[in-house]
């Protein structure tokens, strides 16, 4: 029972003096600690009455710098994990002060803080003996306080630079990065050619906070910079607002990559308790090859993908076509005779391809009366095709890890994919048999009602119903 007594006793006593020690550098501390920390100070804080605490003389000397070394520890255990970066080298520059010479390599040894980070902040604290009371808490208000960002002075700054990226954004259809093409220093001039004055620095962070980045250093090459390439772009911008102010059908198209449909691995991953198990990857063992072709609608953010289990050829773009005008396009756009679509050069939608112009003549514009303008991207650039940032890349993030088993696995990914921007996507399942190899003579793309376009001439392109359907032959 005596032993109890005495350890009792000296816990007690150790408690006390940890208080009290406390207690001796509130003064000092309040002004650089807040409201929820100053309300946790005061637990450590209780009234107590002045306690007189005798030491062992066994504390003399080493063992009383040992002794003060835990008691330090323990205070620092108990008040570390409340306080911020500043607030523990605060309390820890009055606690080395208050130890005396001895203290400084005590704190640093217990806390990690470089000694003379410890003597700068016990110069500071030192000044807050000679300040008036209250003055060095800041005044109401001040937290927050200064010039008001540019674009709470200016809310249309961010629909300016919004609408002027609108026609630069390029982005990776395999994932969220989306990067632009003009320099921070090219949009800052044009913002203010507009009466938008804002910075680079400006620029820069409204351009972090729509979700922008540079992705300069992790190059992708994009091939050859083509020289008619930034007209090309210009142009493509242009038409695409002259279709869009008329209430004119604007389209943008392309085929995702081909999909192994089996229980195969995919790249990206899932919440899950265990992993899922797949096969091992052989081509060869694969159900099917899956080819999505898409057609993303811009004015009204809807996107279309037909599943095609055959080749990639023109014949195949063709068709997922004519079924988006049947099912979607003539009801949506009821007074519409003429398309806008914006594809890639290559693929089965080439822009050198007979077999893409021929089939667009005979079964979109012959069968329906509509008059098709071409607009291809240059070269290597097919990431700035809105069909790959604005649905191709929402569809691999949705079905990322995710194993594609069988047909309606996949059309439910595509059909489940949204964002918040109010995305919706269809998808169909097109089980046609396309043949390659198919050719074209010169008499009849002669026949073909193709004229050109006087900019970038190979790249826009329109076509236009041929006189039987004008005379009654033809459906709308």
């Amino acid at each position: 029972m005596p032993v109890k007594l005495h350890k009792l006793q000296t816990f007690f006593s150790e408690y006390v003096e940890l208080l009290l020690s406390c207690r001796s550098h509130s003064e000092h501390l309040c002004p650089f600690i807040d409201r929820h920390h100053e309300v946790i100070w005061g637990l450590a804080l209780p009234p107590v009455a002045p306690i007189v605490i005798k030491r062992h003389p066994h504390e003399i000397g080493r063992g009383a710098v040992m002794t003060r070394k835990s008691e330090v520890l323990r205070k620092w255990q108990f008040l570390s994990p409340y306080l911020h970066r500043k607030q523990r080298t605060v309390w820890a520059a009055a606690e080395a002060e208050a130890i005396g010479p001895r203290g400084y390599l005590i704190l640093a040894s217990v806390t990690g803080i470089s000694i003379p980070t410890l003597t700068k902040w016990v110069g500071r604290l030192k000044l807050t003996e000679a300040a008036c009371a209250g003055s060095l808490i800041p005044p109401k208000g001040s937290v927050g306080s200064g010039r008001k960002l540019t674009e709470v002075n200016n809310p249309k700054i961010e629909p300016a630079l919004e609408k002027m990226l609108s026609e630069e954004i390029a982005g990776d259809p395999m994932g969220p990065q989306k990067w632009v093409r003009s320099s921070l220093r090219k949009l800052s001039k044009r913002l203010g050619d507009q009466g938008h004055q804002a910075c680079t620095h400006t620029v820069a962070r409204l351009l972090r906070k729509m979700g922008y980045s540079l992705q300069v250093a992790k190059k992708k090459q994009a091939g050859v910079h083509h020289p008619d390439r930034d007209e090309q772009f210009k142009y493509i911008a242009a038409l695409k607002a002259q279709f869009l102010d008329e209430n004119l059908p604007v389209i943008s198209i392309d085929t995702k990559k081909k999909e192994l449909i089996g229980n195969y691995r995919r790249e990206g991953k899932t919440w899950r308790r265990e992993p899922l198990e797949v096969d091992s990857y052989f081509a060869s063992y694969a159900q099917c090859v899956a080819v999505p072709f898409g057609i993303y609608d811009v004015a009204q953010n809807v996107g279309y993908v037909t599943v095609g289990i055959s080749h990639n050829t023109a014949e195949f773009a063709v068709n997922c076509l004519v079924g988006w005008w049947k099912l979607h396009g003539r009801s949506a756009y009821a007074h519409a005779d003429r398309v806008l679509i914006l594809a890639d050069g290559g693929g089965g939608n080439g822009y050198n391809l007979r077999t893409w112009k021929t089939d667009l003549q005979d079964k979109l514009c012959d069968a329906f009366g509509l008059t098709v303008t071409l607009s291809h991207y240059p070269t290597a650039c097919s990431k700035w095709n809105p069909v790959e940032y604005r649905l191709f890349s929402h569809i691999s993030m949705n079905w990322a890890g995710q194993p594609l088993r069988d047909l309606d696995v996949m059309l439910a990914f595509i059909r489940g994919t949204t964002t918040t921007t109010g995305l919706k996507v269809e998808a169909y399942l097109d089980q046609g048999i396309y043949r390659k190899g198919r050719k074209v003579t010169e008499r009849q793309l002669k026949e073909l009602a193709l004229s050109t376009h006087d900019i970038c001439p190979r790249w826009n392109y329109s076509l236009s119903p041929r006189l039987p359907f004008a005379t009654g032959v033809g459906q709308k």
